[in-house]
């Protein structure tokens, strides 16, 4: 077995413990665990020739996301900002001490964690790769969720759709027009791209 295959089973089974279940087509996953797997079938239909470092960053972007949760921080956009930085701090941090113990180099590690951390997005393609990743597994997954909860805010939704598109670049928009939307939601994706 690869050191790839085992530290993606490592992944797997430490997601696999979110208690939180997603449903998706009349069947519940642990929710990480299944927008991990999504998260990493976009990456690879992203680019077929990713990097080892880009293909585990996908798998473990939100690792052990539940252990930290939103609500053990007060309401508003500080705290909330405060929040996501701890977050990605702890998946970083907990996916470089299971990729050490696998074996993985610091180099390779410290690559993972550059892209887990977002750094230069605009300017390093597999940070670029993971955040179209995000977006469209976004789209793809949770976007009616959000469009039914603001159905009579449009414009909210639309700011947030622009601030997803935003990180994404033309590459990714393109995947993200394909998507399979209700016409309403098609509209919506449209006029925020539009807007960009």
């Amino acid at each position: 077995m690869s050191k790839l295959s085992i530290i993606f089973e490592v992944f797997d089974e430490y997601n696999r413990q979110d208690p939180r279940i997603f449903e998706w087509e009349n069947t519940g996953y642990p929710q990480e665990y299944f927008f991990a797997i999504k998260l990493y079938d976009w990456v690879l239909q992203l680019d077929g020739l990713a990097s080892e470092e880009l293909l585990i960053a996908s798998r473990c972007q939100h690792i052990g996301r539940w252990e930290i949760p939103r609500e053990n921080y007060q309401e508003g956009r500080e705290p909330y900002l405060k929040w996501r930085k701890d977050l990605a701090m702890h998946h970083a941090t907990l996916s470089a001490g299971l990729m050490k113990q696998v074996g993985y180099t610091d180099d390779q590690i410290a690559r993972v964690c550059q892209i887990l951390l977002k750094k230069r997005i605009k300017g390093d393609a597999d940070v670029q790769t993971m955040e179209n990743a995000l977006c469209l597994v976004f789209l793809q997954y949770q976007y009616d969720e959000f469009k039914n909860k603001y159905e009579n805010d449009p414009e909210k939704m639309l700011n947030i759709l622009r601030k997803s598109l935003l990180k994404m670049n033309t590459h990714g928009h393109r995947f993200a027009l394909q998507l399979k939307y209700s016409p309403e939601g098609l509209a919506l994706v449209q006029a925020a791209v539009d807007s960009l």
